[in-house]
């Protein structure tokens, strides 16, 4: 049962109405929270967030075009003071860290319970930080631990983004067009992400990407 306290506003952004329609429910059960606003991608999410007040974003990584990561300094630099919640299919060894340094309050997997997720909500809410038993434990070992981390680590946000669109399937001028970029930077990220992943080609960027489940 949901206690009453002041009202969370909340804004979803998920390409999947089915998903976005889902997590309504929950949060309509909560008396605290209030879902102002679902979006389908970060452009409409921007668009939005310059005209409404909103205290928590829930935010999904894999979307069309850029990723949710991709979008979470910008929404820092409309309003700072919005908690980013980042809820994904991805495990928190993936992208959970990489969300936290990037300036998100909390990372949850959609294989979460509502209970967790409402938790998460009102935790970020206050201002606080929302991370999970697995990534709490995931950090500690983390450590001092540099040798054992993934290739995929050594890559800046940008480099990292690219990666997953090549691991899609998407050419360098689908890219450039999506990221609003040329296709030669494009190629110039995709030599870079060869060279510090040791990789040799496309193909096993792919690979690689399908290995550490860093695409659907």
């Amino acid at each position: 049962m949901c206690s009453i306290v002041e009202e969370i506003k909340v804004l979803i952004t998920d390409d999947h109405p089915i998903v976005r329609n889902g997590i309504k429910q929950i949060l309509n059960d909560c008396s605290d929270i209030n879902v102002v606003c679902d979006v389908s991608n970060g452009h409409e999410l921007l668009n939005e967030l310059k005209n409404i007040t909103v205290d928590v974003i829930l935010l999904d990584i894999s979307m069309p075009g850029r990723n949710g990561l991709s979008y979470i300094k910008e929404i820092k630099n409309i309003k700072p003071e919005v908690a980013v919640l980042m809820l994904s299919i991805y495990s928190e060894e993936q992208y959970a860290l990489r969300s936290l340094k990037l300036g998100a309050s909390g990372y949850l997997t959609k294989s979460s319970t509502p209970d967790e997720l409402i938790t998460a909500i009102r935790r970020v809410a206050k201002g606080k930080k929302y991370i999970t038993t697995i990534l709490a434990e995931k950090i500690a070992m983390d450590v001092g631990n540099v040798h054992d981390k993934p290739a995929h680590n050594l890559l800046s946000d940008r480099e990292l983004e690219v990666m997953c669109m090549l691991a899609n399937g998407k050419s360098n001028s689908d890219i450039a067009t999506e990221l609003s970029l040329s296709p030669k930077t494009i190629s110039t990220y995709r030599e870079r992400i060869l060279e510090k992943m040791d990789l040799k080609s496309t193909a096993e960027i792919i690979r690689y990407a399908i290995k550490e489940s860093l695409v659907d």
